[in-house]
């Protein structure tokens, strides 16, 4: 089986998965009280440091293992399956990486989980959605206030007719502070009728 030579059924099972829900308030959703109106919020599985699930990031991320994400989105897609109908989402958007890194790394890490949960889904996956129009530091040992200060305002919008009135699910890989979500969903909802839910494999 394919899922078998991706990633092993053990390592699968053993995955400390958070069971929150996109429709029930949880500790991912929690993270964008105050900040940002989003409808729901939900990650696959708890990120700890040195464990197997930070190898299988560091491949998706780093060694061009682009059939991990999509592999790990299915998984997340499938455990989303039983509340679509109640949420109403209609398309499917990964945060984008600027257009350098992204041809530096040959894919968007983003993108790949994105469309693993559309293939898992059936809704749209549409990565041209918006763009990242400014190349930022890593924010991996930022602040949450220099997190912030380091995405204000590099997201843009390609189409605002293509968005009017969707309820996008906006994904990416790790939500740690959540100030990269946090400002490409502000972006998104600047257009009309725009509804924002977050999904992410990890919640760090």
């Amino acid at each position: 089986m394919r899922q078998e030579n991706v990633i092993c059924t053990l390592c699968l099972a053993e995955m400390p998965l958070t069971n929150y829900s996109l429709l029930q308030e949880n500790p991912v959703s929690r993270i964008f009280w105050g900040r940002v109106k989003i409808e729901g919020a939900i990650s696959l599985f708890h990120f700890r440091k040195h464990s197997n699930y930070q190898h299988l990031l560091h491949q998706l991320k780093y060694k061009g293992r682009k059939d991990v994400g999509i592999e790990l989105g299915k998984q997340l897609g499938f455990r989303m399956l039983s509340s679509l109908n109640e949420v109403g989402l209609t398309m499917i958007v990964p945060v984008p990486l600027h257009p350098k890194r992204e041809r530096k790394r040959g894919y968007n890490q983003a993108g790949m989980i994105a469309s693993g949960i559309s293939e898992a889904t059936h809704i749209p996956f549409r990565p041209e959605i918006i763009i990242r129009k400014i190349a930022t530091q890593t924010q991996t040992k930022k602040s949450r206030i220099e997190r912030w200060s380091n995405v204000e305002s590099i997201f843009e919008v390609t189409n605002a007719e293509s968005i009017k009135n969707a309820h996008i699910l906006l994904v990416d890989d790790v939500v740690t502070t959540g100030a990269t979500l946090e400002a490409c969903a502000q972006e998104l909802l600047k257009n009309e009728g725009v509804k924002i839910s977050i999904a992410t494999l990890a919640q760090a």
